[in-house]
């Protein structure tokens, strides 16, 4: 008996705070399972997060590597084609071409012939008569400037000059628009002029004492001031006549600043024909003596 008293009321005692650990272990078991749940959730949501900037990263990565990598082959073929076109003789391509032009010609021009058709109207055929026209308007003019080219006298070389420069010349024709309404309305104003209008509804201007327009014995264009603009131009294109002048002299007495490379006249003439077709080729060479870096 004395046995089973201790031993029931071990058994009996401590089985409740058994039970109770039991109960706060897993109360606490399952506490923290739900706090980790709860914990979990931002967690996966950081790393889901991350997963995606960084798949973005990679993406916008492969794509700028894409865009170098065609900028690399288009500066490569770019640099190619730039270093075909300055080892290119352009003077060397317009001949070919021309020639080109010359040759096929001629072949048409046979094979027509040998066909028994007329070549003119063959060619024709591939234009329209207002195109035909202009062209050979363009090509009498253009033999005209040929046959124009020689000197002849100074009034002649005078005359050519003037008309380059009228095709050289850009006329300010909205700024003549303006002057001349401002001068028509300050001469209504003054009542020099005065506006009628038509029975078609058009407007004019009639001068009523005849001081408005200009007539041999006028002064009136003294008072007239230039802009700036215009006076600039004129400057320049006195400079430049003076400068083509200039160039004329020195070709027709020779270059006096030029190093004299040459014994006699003879020899003058050969160095520049040397020099046409070979100072592409030594003026690096030439340059490098002067400077004393030559090797």
């Amino acid at each position: 008996m004395s046995d089973k008293q201790p031993g029931s009321k071990l058994a009996q005692v401590p089985f409740p705070e058994c039970e109770q650990p039991d109960k706060g272990s897993s109360g606490a078991s399952s506490g923290v399972d739900k706090q980790g749940g709860t914990e979990n959730s931002p967690e996966e949501a950081k790393r889901n997060d991350a997963g995606s900037k960084a798949r973005e990263r990679q993406e916008r990565f492969k794509a700028l590597q894409a865009r170098a990598k065609y900028a690399a082959e288009r500066n490569l073929k770019e640099t190619a084609a730039e270093t075909q076109r300055l080892a290119t003789d352009p003077s060397l391509l317009s001949s070919l071409s021309r020639k080109h032009a010359f040759a096929s010609h001629n072949l048409l021009k046979a094979d027509t012939e040998a066909a028994g058709e007329d070549f003119e109207r063959k060619r024709a055929w591939d234009w329209t008569v207002d195109e035909s026209e202009r062209w050979d308007k363009r090509m009498e003019k253009k033999q005209h400037h040929r046959d124009d080219v020689a000197f002849q006298d100074y009034t002649q070389d005078a005359r050519k000059v003037y008309k380059r420069q009228l095709r050289e010349m850009q006329p300010d024709l909205e700024g003549y628009e303006r002057e001349k309404m401002a001068a028509i309305e300050k001469a209504a104003a003054n009542g020099d002029l005065e506006i009628v209008e038509t029975n078609d509804g058009e407007m004019i201007a009639v001068d009523k004492n005849g001081s408005f327009y200009s007539t041999a014995d006028s002064v009136g264009f003294t008072e007239n001031k230039p802009d700036r603009a215009a006076v600039d131009k004129l400057v320049s294109d006195l400079r430049k006549a003076e400068e083509v002048r200039l160039k004329k002299r020195r070709d027709r007495r020779g270059d006096d600043d030029a190093d004299v490379t040459y014994i006699n006249e003879k020899n003058k003439q050969f160095n520049q024909k040397l020099a046409r077709f070979y100072n592409k080729y030594t003026t690096e060479i030439r340059d490098s003596f002067e400077r004393g870096t030559m090797i």
